[in-house]
């Protein structure tokens, strides 16, 4: 460096002993670097609920703070060639703190505020283009501003060339310790124990409270940083306002809300039926009739598997991947007596609200784990197998593919029946139910399919059993239920085979994703279009008056 920028650092040095003290340096860069990372993760369950948690949206987060971090190191690099002063490295820290802190106060706000005019102005890709402004009004300043803390160090830390190679070696690996253990420590200790909200405002706190250690400590906070106090003030204000954990705001009279590992849970009710909503905009991953009969609902549609596999005649073994609040094996427990029901469901927080809300029965084992890894370490083989492992947007991919529905083929027994809930129906031939299907059938040689009326699901059934729609007939003819009977004598005359196509998912290739968010905007242009015609004809006035 040169003597004059040399002898600024120096003067400063003297006039902030604490910079002499390099610890303090390494722990600036470990907490930087931590908040960087559970900032980003905050940010995926912040987003979650209202875009989804799939890798389109992941892609999106870690897209934005890479952007807003090589923009930070830019301008840190560059402030600190320019103008070495410590005071305004930790004035940065000290917004970007504030902001992280606001977060949970107007961050909510903003999301729905952008999704409502995306919503009437973009017709395509519209999780993309509305989860990418989101990232970049929220995050992205608060992280560049964080992104100028290692340039800045490096120039206040280095005094000589003999040991500068260590030096920036040292305040990258504190910056690198940082995010690693930022990394975990919302992932399964905050987020799962106090919510997202409380979250952000832990790591705003460890923030503040160390740009006040600095400006503290070098005698400036009231002659130069007069807004400390200020700073206290909003941060407390978003201790009281911030910790409020619905992203659902408007929604009332909830019996449950909170958060897990996987998701952001509400339970609510009405007249006739309990609600498990997963997030906001996909959300409802159950509906539970209070009734207790038949609804009518997809998990009716499904009790055909085990009518195939031979229920009326024989004891059967049934596996649910993806068990939910447990509505199927509900059912199958009320409708057939001689049936071993077994679940996987990979949030215990879902298995733990099933069993208080919404009465699933003490003899259905639950096993929490991912459907495809239980399957990978059982031998077990089941008369049916229900795949219903939707969340958000679409099927998780390893659950999609040929070597999924193979895995799932040798854990049948002869004639045994698999059923798989799709809840993407649709008539575009590029949907993911045709890909799905098209998988299935590339494993199974009986393919066949039932609409559910009045809902978006399609149930598909697969098997090996040559016999198994023969079943299916002779079986219905037997039940004594004569509700079930009726219902099931509809599903057979509404039940076609499968014509199956080239449409293959494999481990390798399953852009599961990318097809679920064309469905997802097709849908939303068909609900948007409604109100777009009610906005040209009677402007904002008239399109309030329709809600």
């Amino acid at each position: 460096m040169s003597e004059e920028i040399k002898t600024e650092v120096n003067r400063l040095a003297e006039r902030r002993p604490i910079l002499r003290k390099r610890v303090f340096l390494y722990l600036t860069e470990f907490f930087a670097g931590m908040s960087v990372m559970a900032v980003e993760l905050g940010a995926s369950r912040l987003l979650a609920p209202y875009f989804s948690s799939s890798q389109i949206v992941w892609t999106i987060i870690i897209g934005t703070i890479m952007i807003a971090m090589a923009l930070g190191n830019i301008y840190g690099g560059r402030s600190a060639d320019k103008k070495p002063d410590p005071d305004r490295l930790y004035a940065r820290v000290l917004i970007a703190a504030v902001w992280i802190a606001l977060i949970p106060v107007v961050g909510k706000y903003i999301i729905l505020g952008i999704s409502a005019i995306l919503i009437f102005s973009v017709s395509s890709n519209y999780l993309i283009i509305a989860g990418f402004a989101a990232c970049m009004v929220i995050f992205v300043f608060p992280l560049f501003l964080l992104g100028t803390v290692t340039p800045s160090l490096v120039k206040f830390a280095t005094d000589n060339l003999e040991d500068n190679g260590r030096l920036v070696g040292n305040l990258n690996a504190a910056n690198t310790v940082g995010s690693i253990i930022g990394t975990f420590v919302p992932t399964f200790v905050s987020i799962p124990a106090v919510g997202t909200a409380i979250t952000f405002l832990i790591f705003a706190g460890i923030l503040i409270a160390l740009a006040a250690i600095y400006f503290i400590s070098s005698g400036v906070a009231v002659r130069k940083i007069k807004k400390l106090p200020v700073v206290m003030v909003i941060f407390l204000v978003c201790c009281i306002f911030g910790h409020n954990r619905s992203f659902a705001f408007w929604q009332k009279d909830l019996m449950y809300e909170g958060e897990s590992v996987y998701n952001y849970l509400q339970v609510f009710e009405d007249d006739r039926d309990i609600v498990l909503a997963t997030n906001v905009l996909f959300g409802v991953q159950s509906v539970y009739r209070k009734e207790r009969g038949l609804t009518g609902m997809y998990y009716d549609y499904a009790m055909a598997a085990p009518l195939m596999a031979g229920a009326n005649e024989k004891p059967l073994s049934v596996l649910v991947l993806g068990n939910g609040s447990g509505t199927f094996a509900t059912q199958c427990k009320r409708y057939f007596s001689n049936m071993t029901i077994e679940g996987v469901e990979i949030d215990e927080k879902i298995t733990k609200l099933a069993k208080e809300y919404f009465e699933l029965p003490d003899d259905v084992k639950v096993t929490t784990y991912d459907g495809r890894a239980f399957l990978n370490v059982v031998d077990t083989r089941y008369d049916v197998i229900m795949v219903d492992a939707y969340q958000d947007i679409t099927i998780p991919f390893q659950m999609s593919s040929v070597e999924f529905f193979t895995l799932v083929k040798d854990h049948l027994t002869d004639d045994g029946v698999m059923v798989v809930n799709m809840v993407m129906a649709g008539d575009d031939e590029d949907g993911i139910n045709f890909y799905l299907a098209d998988t299935v059938a590339e494993v199974f040689p009986q393919v066949w399919t039932v609409d559910v009326p009045a809902a978006t699901n399609t149930e598909l059934f697969a098997s090996a059993n040559p016999a198994m729609m023969e079943n299916f007939r002779r079986q219905t003819e037997l039940e004594d239920d004569e509700d079930l009977k009726e219902m099931m004598t509809g599903a057979e005359k509404a039940i076609i085979p499968y014509e199956a196509g080239d449409r293959i998912l494999t481990d390798d290739c399953a852009p599961v994703e990318l097809l679920g968010m064309r469905m997802i905007d097709d849908r939303i242009r068909d609900e948007v279009d409604y109100y777009r015609e009610i906005y040209r004809e009677g402007g904002l006035k008239a399109l309030l008056e329709a809600f």
